[in-house]
């Protein structure tokens, strides 16, 4: 994991004055080490794939939709409200400065599926506790929810009860 948290870029003071951000794009940008961070996501799901792959707007898309490829199942795009065509299902969730809210698709997961949710980041966890009620109110059964950094200071864990959380980077 040393390789992969070389090419995470610390950028001081972004958004905001006194937030260190993680950027992820140098990571990206070397085909190899995304590559690497590819390969250990879908590692522990090799023999044993979920039946679809779940990532969250925007930056779940980046690391979900190869992973799906990967382990040979199909992908779950998980969006900001309007922007998905047909008809959804939604979950609001609290942030530090109020509300959001995120949609899927109401027959994106059948009853049934093992779900693996990815995300590129674990903060507060709150975007992606809503994401495992979409699931779970469609019926699916979340196997893992995975992420590619997790800033553990946040306690982001504490949200996700209802299957285990891995990620590849921890700060």
């Amino acid at each position: 994991m040393d390789e992969l948290k070389k090419a995470i870029r610390d950028i001081p003071d972004f958004p905001k004055p006194g937030i260190l951000f993680r950027d992820i794009t140098p990571l990206l940008q070397d085909a190899a080490v995304f590559q690497q961070t590819i390969d250990i996501m879908a590692a522990p799901f090799k023999d044993n794939p979920p039946d679809v792959v779940a990532g969250i707007e925007s930056r779940g898309f980046i690391f979900g939709t190869p992973l799906a490829l990967a382990l040979g199942v199909s992908f779950i795009p998980i969006r900001k409200p309007g922007k998905l065509p047909y008809k959804t299902r939604s979950q609001s969730y609290s942030l530090e400065y109020g509300e959001d809210t995120i949609e899927i698709h109401e027959d994106a997961v059948k009853p049934g599926d093992r779900v693996l949710l990815v995300d590129d980041l674990l903060a507060t966890g709150g975007t992606m506790e809503a994401a495992g009620k979409l699931v779970q109110e469609l019926g699916g059964e979340i196997v893992e929810y995975l992420f590619a950094i997790e800033l553990a200071f946040l306690n982001g864990k504490d949200k996700l009860k209802s299957a285990p959380v891995r990620s590849l980077m921890v700060y």
